[in-house]
């Protein structure tokens, strides 16, 4: 049976991404901080499919390769890599913002992404055509905002990540793509204001976001094109949000 490894699956896109890829069949790595969580699904989709949970730190280079070095035969060769782990903090201006927040940001979206797709890419490679890495990139890699700063800017990387790879690993067969969601109505922005659940609901209330099943759908469909078909890049929003006019100060009058 295929295998999908699924980075950050204790909640929001790479939960979902492992719900759905169970439906189908696959086998799941699932990696996350949260062991608890992960124990949880281990327990629901394990008597659908194979289930191997590892509670470990995208940021931790050393126990991503000693992991996925250790990987049972049955999960072999690995045939696609989901790079969901990842968050935004500090929505305030950079000005405001504590250097420690900017270096976290980097360290999961950037550091932690390198980390497991350079320890994956040996077995994605074994499995050759067909074999997929599929980026959580975002929208504001693309188009900036206020309060993106380094957040934006990690997600402008993945996306440029994910394009060199893709000349790197011609010849292959191994596809690499740039998932890029807009507004989406998941754990993100509770982590972004670390716990403000009024913050939450103010973004999302009176609108139609995007659901976590919603891109969880779009990484099946990348992972199940024709072995010759590679998406480099899907941006996806909901109906509702669009962009704004340029943003100009003005002398006070």
């Amino acid at each position: 049976m295929p295998s999908v490894l699924i980075t950050g699956a204790t909640s929001g896109f790479g939960r979902a991404a492992a719900y759905r890829f169970a439906k189908a069949g696959w086998s799941l790595i699932l990696t996350g901080r949260r062991e608890e969580r992960l124990k949880a699904l281990e327990d629901e989709l394990g008597s659908q499919v194979e289930v191997l949970t590892l509670t470990l730190d995208v940021r931790d280079a050393d126990a991503i390769a000693q992991a996925l070095k250790n990987l049972p035969e049955a999960l072999l060769p690995l045939t696609c890599l989901i790079n969901n782990a990842g968050l935004a903090l500090a929505p305030e201006p950079s000005q405001k913002v504590a250097l420690r927040d900017w270096h976290t940001m980097i360290d999961t979206n950037i550091t932690g992404l390198v980390n497991v797709t350079h320890a994956a890419l040996p077995l994605l490679i074994e499995h050759g055509a067909g074999a997929s890495i599929l980026n959580l990139g975002s929208v504001a890699g693309q188009w900036p905002y206020p309060g993106g700063h380094v957040y934006g800017a990690s997600k402008a990387f993945v996306q440029q990540f994910g394009y060199n790879l893709r000349c790197d690993l011609l010849g292959t067969g191994v596809r690499v793509t740039d998932l890029a969601p807009g507004m989406a109505e998941t754990e993100f922005t509770l982590v972004r204001t670390k716990g403000d659940q009024a913050a939450s609901d103010a973004l999302y209330r009176g609108t139609t976001p995007l659901q976590a099943e919603d891109i969880a759908e779009q990484l099946f469909y990348l992972a199940t094109l024709p072995a010759h078909v590679n998406i480099n890049r899907l941006e996806i929003m909901p109906v509702r949000q669009a962009w704004s006019p340029f943003a100009v100060d003005r002398d006070k009058t």
